[in-house]
């Protein structure tokens, strides 16, 4: 079942929910509706999840329990939704709620990966050309000073050669390290103490720890604002959400609040004064358990972190656009010279011999 993860797209699923939500709404019968959705549905793997969903239900099991077969692609909270829903009779309303979280989300996250993918892009190419010009262009000028006896090479291009020679020399053992490194790595994260200890370094970064910061308390407060609007109660809304947050450290502070609760405490005194927490979340919780309206106010602080980090994701994009051209400017700079020089070199001794 673990293999359908990336098969089932976002956008279908948000689909799916959509036209669930209008044919319950609608009265149709809850497997009518599934066997509609199911010849309307494009994606050949979501098909058989739903003739397989469709099967248990007939057999007389509730549709959150259907949905359990199939964790990585319909989720914790999509689950809790659905059976609250189920209980309250409100399925549609669920539905439709869980269709507007993963399209949230999913716009988001996909701003935050853009902004950092471009110039991740942008300095492999840049990588893989500069290789290129020490390992294939700059030895041929190097052929050309090997024929003169007597003439010296460049401080630059000299440095670039050896660079370049030392690459052809070890470039297996390159490899081999970078995939020794990822191999642990992954190990590594694969651990709940590692996994920790990454997700509490991401937040605590340079520049996109900020962001991420936000990306969290963005999820964080949307996915309890929709889990508390269905009527899921607060200790399940808050175990659910640590698994929806999508960080292994701020889970466990999650989690820490959830015991707070259980024991006595409010969800805002649970949060005060911890350091995983922007200010504004426990603030804003407070005034909603104070006016009875928590959904509403989370819904809000979701509502103006998600306008943060898409404001702060263009700023990032407009730091980085310059300092790309800066790097592109001084990595172009090095390879015209280290090619250019030894040619006007060779130019000058040429000149000077008439």
């Amino acid at each position: 079942m673990g293999n359908w993860r990336n098969r089932v797209p976002t956008k279908q699923k948000v689909i799916f929910s959509r036209q669930m939500s209008t044919l319950v709404n609608a009265g149709l019968p809850l497997v009518q509706s599934l066997q509609t959705v199911k010849t309307q549905t494009p994606n050949k793997t979501l098909k058989i999840i739903i003739t397989d969903i469709i099967n248990d239900v007939e057999g007389g099991s509730s549709l959150a329990n259907s949905l359990l077969k199939y964790p990585k692609v319909f989720d914790k909270v999509y689950v809790s939704l659905v059976a609250a829903g189920e209980a309250s009779g409100t399925l549609d309303s669920s539905l439709e709620r869980l269709a507007n979280q993963q399209e949230k989300d999913s716009e988001i996250v996909s701003r935050v990966r853009g902004a950092l993918l471009y110039p991740a892009i942008v300095l492999v190419v840049l990588l893989g050309v500069m290789i290129f010009m020490m390992v294939a262009v700059i030895p041929q000028v190097q052929s050309l000073y090997n024929q003169l006896p007597g003439a010296h090479l460049p401080l630059v291009t000299s440095i670039l050669l050896d660079t370049a020679h030392g690459l052809i020399k070890v470039w297996w053992v390159v490899v081999l390290v970078l995939i020794l490194a990822g191999y642990l790595f992954r190990r590594w994260t694969a651990k709940p103490g590692g996994r920790e200890s990454f997700d509490a370094a991401k937040m605590n970064l340079p520049i996109i720890g900020p962001l991420m910061m936000k990306l969290y308390m963005a999820r964080f407060t949307r996915t309890g604002a929709t889990l508390i609007s269905a009527g899921v109660p607060m200790i399940q809304a808050l175990d659910t959400t640590a698994d929806a947050v999508g960080n292994a450290h701020l889970a466990k502070a999650i989690n820490q609040a959830s015991e707070d609760v259980k024991g006595g405490k409010s969800l805002s005194a649970s949060l005060t004064g911890n350091k995983d927490f922007l200010e504004l979340v426990p603030n804003m919780i407070n005034i909603g358990e104070q006016s009875g309206a928590l959904d509403e106010m989370l819904g809000r602080v979701a509502d103006y972190y998600e306008k943060e980090v898409d404001n702060q994701v263009r700023t990032i994009s407009t730091i980085l656009e310059p300092a790309l051209m800066i790097i592109v400017g001084i990595m172009a700079l090095v390879i015209v010279a280290a090619v250019l020089l030894p040619i006007y070199s060779l130019a000058g001794k040429g000149l000077g011999n008439i």
